[in-house]
């Protein structure tokens, strides 16, 4: 609701557009440090604790949003925002400790699709309500206010205590004796866990600190690099598509940006629908996500390299709507992969770390984007097909280790 008002706020402030600009950089660079930081410290304090910690404090930044007279006031309201607004990354970790890993691109899908659901309903809100007299104002403290109302559910939910030991337990009961023996040393670990995080809340910061840096420090040690570069590739191509593609369409087929628009918001309602379908789709592929990722990420590259040698307008309206679905899909099947070879005892890590990629490819991409379209219109898509290419050659490379625990996924299941 916000996002989309905010240069026009800041310019009625009085500010430059290279202070706008820095202060939009400065809270990129602190979700990009916070998001690892903020992951890791759910998984040593808790879920509910994180998660209720952030929308607060979320809410607390929108609220000086609304307060916001100077340029000073509105850059300090962004750094509660900047640093603890990573809601959406601590309940994909809270849907991965509570569904089985054989359930968990489904939900995830579904998740995604919810999300995908707000941001396009919410600039439509934001710009409806911009119009009113105090405009930017009222849609800053409604934010915040939807952010109390999360904060307030968050806080009533039935934090059952056997919630994120249980999946194992309604998968498996009545099998045999050594499956009920494995139920119940599962309890007894998820209790131990529990009381683990209990006692981490009330640990000195000093100490909680220490524990992140040492999770963090495993994560760098571990075998996951591979999984990140192809997550940071893949990140990198499609922010290179979407980079210049409303003056791309204006320089190569002469149609405007409202069309542009329309294309974009097409693609993102498609992108819905493709977070409801991820279940059967993983169905058809016997819950095999390395290879749902691999074949996606190959279409994806596939439909990229279509728009890029696009003769008219229907080819980029086709690559445009199959390229809503590859996407979609590939971006959760990724999380997934991740989820699956790092592990559910570091899953707040490993989404915040992710996110963290991520948000380095958002920093790199306009610099190449812009030194690939000094060459043509055409050359942040080409670029983007050469990086998605090098993130499947990753995946081939690596097959063996991601089929192993794709095995050992399925025989637990």
């Amino acid at each position: 609701m916000v996002v989309p008002l905010m240069n026009l706020h800041i310019k009625s402030l009085g500010a430059s557009h290279t202070v706008a600009g820095i202060i939009g950089s400065l809270y990129g660079v602190m979700q990009l440090f916070s998001s690892t930081f903020v992951g890791c410290w759910s998984d040593i304090v808790g879920r509910q604790y994180s998660l209720l910690a952030c929308i607060l404090l979320s809410a607390l930044g929108y609220f000086l949003l609304g307060t916001s007279t100077t340029v000073l006031l509105f850059a300090i309201s962004r750094v509660p925002v900047g640093v603890f607004k990573h809601t959406l990354s601590i309940s994909k970790a809270l849907l991965s400790d509570l569904v089985s890993e054989r359930d968990r691109p489904l939900v995830m899908g579904r998740f995604n699709a919810a999300s995908s659901v707000g941001f396009i309903l919410g600039p439509v809100v934001g710009g409806y309500l911009a119009e009113l007299e105090s405009g930017f104002y009222q849609t800053s403290f409604i934010c915040a206010s939807i952010f109390l109302l999360n904060g307030a559910l968050v806080w009533m939910l039935p934090w059952n205590e056997e919630n994120t030991g249980n999946r194992e337990h309604h998968q498996d009961r009545g099998t045999n004796s050594f499956a009920a023996k494995a139920n119940n040393d599962l309890h007894f670990k998820s209790a131990a866990n529990r009381a683990v995080t209990n006692n981490n809340v009330f640990q000195s910061p000093w100490i909680q600190v220490a524990t992140v840096l040492k999770k963090i420090k495993e994560i760098a040690c571990s075998n996951l690099w591979d999984i990140f570069l192809v997550r940071f590739l893949m990140s990198v191509a499609i922010l290179l598509y979407y980079s210049n593609f409303t003056l791309a369409l204006e320089e190569r087929f002469g149609v405007k940006p409202l069309f542009s628009g329309y294309l974009t918001s097409y693609s993102s309602a498609l992108g819905v629908l493709a977070g409801c379908l991820l279940g059967p789709i993983t169905r058809l592929y016997q819950h095999n996500t390395y290879r749902v990722l691999l074949h996606s990420s190959t279409f994806t590259c596939m439909l990229i390299l279509l728009y890029a040698s696009a003769l008219n307008i229907w080819m980029v309206i086709l690559s445009s709507t199959f390229l809503a679905f590859s996407t979609t899909i590939g971006r959760t099947c990724i999380i997934d992969l991740e989820l699956t070879i790092g592990g559910n005892e570091a899953s707040g890590t490993l989404l915040g770390v992710g996110q963290s990629v991520t948000s380095v490819g958002r920093i790199i991409a306009p610099l190449l984007s812009g030194i690939a379209q000094e060459f043509s219109p055409c050359g942040p898509p080409s670029l983007a097909v050469g990086l998605a290419l090098v993130a499947i050659l990753i995946m081939n490379a690596n097959k063996q280790k991601y089929c192993s625990h794709g095995n050992v996924k399925l025989k637990n299941q």
